[in-house]
């Protein structure tokens, strides 16, 4: 049994989603316009589509998982009242971190949400604006925009707009300033709920653990030193999200060993700087291409 997975055909999402997948050992055979590729060590073949229609294509059966943004798939149900809720998601993955804000021109007299309040409002996500005006009690225009959403003000089709948000550098650009944030929102791992075979439900198992795996060593690093072994145990301490580290014996050095240990917070240099001070030396810190619980 094969399955298919929707990834963003172009951007950012898509580069991410392709660059997980392959730490995951997925590798592909791409077609020549590259909108469907064949799963090579994996039976899941992949989709490359417009991230606007990744939803109705999960929600269809047309593939049985995607990768898309929370903001796509939270519009896509409300646009469609949540029902039928045949989509769910399994993993939030941690990449292409925004938000949906509200930005409003920088002479704007803004106090709070009521302050939008007859205003027409230029977003793509109108769905998810009117859920959020609705929930502060207040009536405005969203106007409906796929692209270039930040010079509406300046073209005079809309007061202010809702749209994603990273660094905030576009909004500056355009004399904007972020006054609300409707929604925080990062890329996820979808499903579509119907039940599948046996084989198929294992493949998304693995595909899970895989994730995990990769969202693990991502997080964690290795850490070796050499420490006097009375020092051993208040530098286990130092060690952020420290398992029992392995010890072993150095080679002409009685009373000192060498520490080995596999870190699950990240590792800075004022740790490093502590475990100095705590007697440990030749401190090591590398990064961890997989891990599996």
């Amino acid at each position: 049994m094969r399955l298919r997975i929707a990834i963003q055909k172009s951007g950012r999402l898509a580069d991410a989603s392709l660059e997980l997948l392959k730490k995951c050992g997925i590798t592909f055979a791409h077609s020549r316009d590259r909108l469907f590729s064949f799963g090579r060590t994996l039976p899941l073949d992949l989709l490359c589509v417009r991230d606007d229609d990744i939803p109705q294509l999960l929600q269809e059966n047309a593939c049985q998982l995607a990768i898309v943004g929370q903001n796509t798939v939270r519009e896509f149900e409300l646009e469609n009242d949540n029902s039928p809720p045949l989509i769910e998601e399994l993993r939030s993955l941690d990449f292409c971190h925004c938000r949906l804000s509200v930005a409003v021109p920088e002479k704007f007299d803004y106090r709070d949400a009521t302050s939008l309040a007859g205003r027409k409002i230029a977003t793509s996500y109108p769905a998810t604006l009117r859920d959020f005006l609705s929930s502060r009690g207040v009536d405005a225009v969203p106007v409906r925009l796929s692209g270039s959403v930040e010079i509406a003000p300046q073209l005079g089709t809309a007061d202010v707009i809702a749209d994603l948000v990273s660094t905030g550098t576009t909004l500056k650009a355009n004399h904007l300033r972020e006054v609300e944030t409707i929604r925080n929102v990062q890329a996820a791992l979808y499903r579509n709920r119907c039940v599948l075979h046996d084989e198929g439900e294992a493949l998304i198992d693995k595909l899970l653990k895989r994730i995990d795996g990769v969202q693990q060593a991502a997080e964690s690093k290795y850490v070796m030193l050499h420490a006097p072994r009375e020092a051993v145990e208040r530098i286990t301490r130092l060690l952020p999200g420290a398992e029992s580290p392995t010890l072993l014996p150095l080679e002409g050095e009685p009373g000192r060993v060498a520490l080995h240990a596999v870190c699950r917070e990240a590792v800075f240099w004022d740790h490093i700087e502590e475990l100095r001070d705590a007697g440990a030396t030749a401190v090591l810190v590398l990064p961890i291409e997989k891990m599996l619980a």
